[in-house]
């Protein structure tokens, strides 16, 4: 049997989207399971353990021919494999373990994302960041300051994931499906979210309709410290199957340009009267990043809980401006 490839020299050559997970953990390869699963780009998948990120790439492309996709998943502990990145995912860091607070997590997460973006910045430049490591807000204000990225390309994931702890417990309390349900869950990633319940709807029909104040507040609460009742279940890890199928979907609403609105960890230029950090809000996520902030009308009680939610943020902003490492 004779093999014959057919080249045209000529003809563009096809180049698939490329995407680089940061973080070889649970949630790295969460995502680049599900990123090559849907065969929305090859993956490589790095980390700083020797063997690890190559030992679990080379496992999850050996499952490629049960899962039926195509995408090529890669690992590897040398940056020069990433480049050109039309995305990329940081998810390295130390994850919380039980009595920890995302604050806890700074001055070590810090200094990893500092490296880690110096590092994207030089085989990546034109990429979108979207970072997982927390705390989040503040991890995506580094981020910001070290790869003098345009705001519309470095994109905090917090938002998504909150809300769909929301909207899965929505569905729970009504006993309805997941696909029926729509929320907005605002401000920074951790027990001062702030959810938005008169925003929040059930086919177009306002939760507050249908579920009484004293179980939505019970609800919000739970929302809000979705990942430590995770933590405190887990006791030496924290959440990733919900974190990972987060970034995955807006992954999917870049590479495909879906226009998609969802929450996300953005930075604020005068939007919310918020200017100079880091807070979940609605955007357009497409194809060049977060294309539009959207601005929702808020009553002064939303308003006092956001500046709250600011606050948290503003304070873990100092501590980074003061480790430095930009």
């Amino acid at each position: 049997m004779r093999w014959s490839e057919i080249k045209d020299e000529s003809a563009p050559a096809f180049r698939r989207h490329k995407v680089t997970v940061v973080g070889a953990g649970h949630v790295g390869a969460m995502v680049a399971l599900q990123t090559a699963r849907r065969e929305l780009a090859d993956v490589v998948l790095i980390d700083v353990l020797d063997g690890v990120p190559q030992g679990k790439a080379l496992d999850l492309y050996e499952s490629s021919p049960v899962m039926s996709f195509d995408s090529k998943v890669v690992g590897t502990q040398d940056y020069a494999d990433t480049a050109d990145s039309d995305v990329v995912v940081i998810t390295a860091g130390i994850a919380r373990k039980p009595g920890m607070n995302r604050s806890d997590l700074i001055s070590v997460n810090a200094k990893i994302v500092a490296e880690v973006t110096r590092n994207i910045v030089r085989y990546s430049p034109d990429c979108t960041i979207i970072m997982v490591t927390n705390p989040l807000d503040a991890m995506s204000y580094m981020a910001m300051k070290v790869s003098g990225f345009p705001r519309q390309r470095i994109i905090g994931m917090a938002g998504v994931l909150d809300t769909a702890r929301m909207r899965s417990f929505i569905a729970d309390e009504l006993d309805v499906s997941v696909d029926n349900i729509t929320a907005f869950v605002l401000g920074g990633h951790g027990d001062t979210m702030v959810p938005l319940t008169r925003y929040s709807t059930v086919s177009g029909i306002p939760i507050t309709e249908l579920i009484s104040k004293e179980r939505l507040d019970a609800i919000c609460e739970r929302t809000a410290n979705g990942g430590a009742e995770i933590v405190s279940y887990l006791k030496t890890g924290s959440a990733y199957y919900a974190p990972g199928a987060s970034v995955v979907q807006m992954v999917e609403a870049i590479l495909k340009d879906k226009k998609s609105i969802l929450t996300c960890t953005v930075y604020l230029e005068g939007e919310y009267d918020v200017s100079g950090y880091f807070l979940g809000v609605p955007c357009k996520l497409g194809g060049a990043g977060v294309e539009a902030i959207i601005e929702l009308d808020l009553t002064a009680e939303e308003s006092v809980a956001l500046d709250h939610s600011k606050q948290a943020v503003v304070d873990l902003v100092k501590i980074v401006d003061a480790i430095g490492h930009f």
